[in-house]
């Protein structure tokens, strides 16, 4: 599933930057702008009078194929996250009981108890 996820993503990035230029490439009601800097006689020269209808009609293929990738993408996102919050929610198997060490015993300690002859006298 990840392989097919980073295939669509790289296809998004491709069409999302298509989009981009078929939009800049487009000419503006009053023939100018964007339009006319970026290759906009050479648009005419490809495709004739028909300039603004063919790069209409890759518009709007490039916006459906850009919105239906976007959705499919995030459909399959959220099934990745739901399955992957399943395999991760399993209890680990333990093999066998880990052993604990005995702990250390300390060497007893016998009181301290003042001896009489040894106070200090103020």
């Amino acid at each position: 599933m990840n392989i097919v996820i980073t295939v669509l993503t790289f296809i998004l990035v491709l069409t999302s930057l298509f989009l981009v230029l078929v939009v800049l490439m487009q000419r503006a009601k009053t023939d100018g702008g964007m339009g006319a800097a970026m290759a906009g006689g050479a648009t005419e020269s490809a495709f004739g009078a028909e300039t603004n209808n063919v790069l209409t009609g890759a518009t709007i293929k490039a916006a459906i194929v850009f919105f239906c990738l976007s959705f499919f993408l995030f459909l399959a996102n959220i099934y990745q996250s739901k399955h992957h919050e399943a395999a991760d929610s399993k209890l680990p198997t333990i093999v066998a009981p880990a052993t604990t060490a005995a702990p250390l015993s300390l060497p007893a300690s016998q009181p301290v108890t003042p001896q009489p002859g040894n106070a200090k006298k103020p």
